[in-house]
């Protein structure tokens, strides 16, 4: 995990990429794979709807942040970090209301996305952390 830090640390910008990268592929299964396949999830279709909804705004934030950021990126790396782990406190209250209707696989789909965004929030946060090391900044 550490080297994938260093590295980063060096790109930075390359974090908005991946955070879009994985928006998107969030909103496609929510949207295009689970509300198809519905019966093998158990989620309802409009909560499948609202969290693909949000994932594509995140998506589009993220990779507009990658093309159009140079200078001063830091601030809008925070407020994506503090989106996802919404995001995830958002799914984990849909995964507990709707428990009961939930299929095992729907369990496990939903516990790996939030685990993957958790990562992925860990390692902005340490890119961050390290970067404002390095340059003293507050």
């Amino acid at each position: 995990m550490g080297e994938i830090i260093n590295r980063l640390a060096q790109k930075p910008r390359a974090l908005f990429l991946v955070d879009g990268i994985g928006a998107f592929i969030t909103a496609f299964l929510l949207l295009a794979i689970l509300r198809t396949f519905n019966d093998y999830v158990g989620m309802p279709r409009m909560a499948l709807t609202s969290l693909s909804i949000i994932a594509a705004v995140f998506c589009l934030y993220s990779i507009s942040c990658y093309f159009l950021l140079n200078d001063n990126w830091q601030p809008f790396l925070k407020a994506i970090s503090v989106a996802n782990l919404l995001y995830c406190c958002l799914t984990s209250g849909l995964v507990i209301y709707y428990y009961n209707s939930l299929t095992i696989l729907g369990v496990i789909y939903f516990l790996a996305e939030i685990i993957i965004i958790v990562v992925l929030v860990y390692v902005e946060l340490k890119v961050l952390n390290r970067l404002k090391n390095i340059s003293g900044v507050s």
